[in-house]
């Protein structure tokens, strides 16, 4: 048998190859960013689905980002995937947000973009559309965040750097319960941040409602 006490744990940086999935805009000319980010157990597909259903963003440029840490979906065999763990948590926060920078970049060099960004995630990708907008330069013009709750480490200071958020959940969610919504509701507030709240009838989803709500978000900024 080993002596742990013995063991050295260390940490080393790898290249990681990610994927996105963009939509230009219907019009011509330079566009706002509508950036997402999926829940855990999902991929791009299914955040860009949710973008572009949205009224009005045919005149933003979609982006969906995908997780970095793959795996199969047991159920469907469908590859899917998770922003971070607890694990390495600092680490994983500072190569998400790199990620994300690299993909910005990337869809900026190949299509003309305006200085306004929408980072809209949703379950797990709320803490990433969070923290890529109270880290991205000047000109993020809101989160949308559905069904998961700020990140706990963001200072008041910090979000104040986020013009306005749509804050959503469902009644019945389990997951992002009463308690966290209204506490991330006071948390924005005292960021001088505006907030519209959003509770519609549902459980742990993105519903019509949200969409609905999005859009005239997306109209007012």
């Amino acid at each position: 048998m080993y002596d742990w006490n013995s063991v050295t744990e260390g940490k080393v940086a790898a290249t990681v190859h990610g994927r996105y999935l963009a939509i230009p805009p219907a019009v011509s000319g330079p566009a706002p960013l509508l950036v997402g980010f999926h829940g855990y157990g999902e991929d791009a597909e299914a955040q860009l689905e949710r973008l572009r259903a949205i009224p009005g963003s045919e005149g933003w440029l979609v982006v969906s980002i995908q997780a970095l840490h793959q795996f199969y979906d047991r159920r469907t065999d469908r590859v899917v995937a998770s922003w971070m763990t607890r694990q390495d948590r600092d680490a994983a926060i500072a190569d998400n947000l790199a990620f994300v920078a690299t993909c910005l970049e990337a869809v900026s060099a190949q299509w003309p973009t305006r200085p306004r960004i929408v980072f809209a995630g949703f379950s797990q990708g709320v803490a990433m559309a969070f923290r890529c907008a109270v880290n991205a330069p000047p000109g993020v013009a809101g989160v949308i965040a559905v069904g998961g709750d700020i990140p706990p480490e963001l200072t008041a200071g910090e979000l104040q750097r986020i013009a306005a958020v749509l804050l959503a959940r469902g009644n019945s969610d389990g997951f992002y319960r009463t308690e966290k919504f209204a506490e991330d509701q006071g948390r924005l507030v005292n960021g001088s941040v505006n907030v519209t709240a959003v509770e519609f009838d549902a459980g742990h989803k993105w519903a019509d409602e949200v969409t609905a709500a999005a859009g005239q978000f997306l109209r007012e900024i």
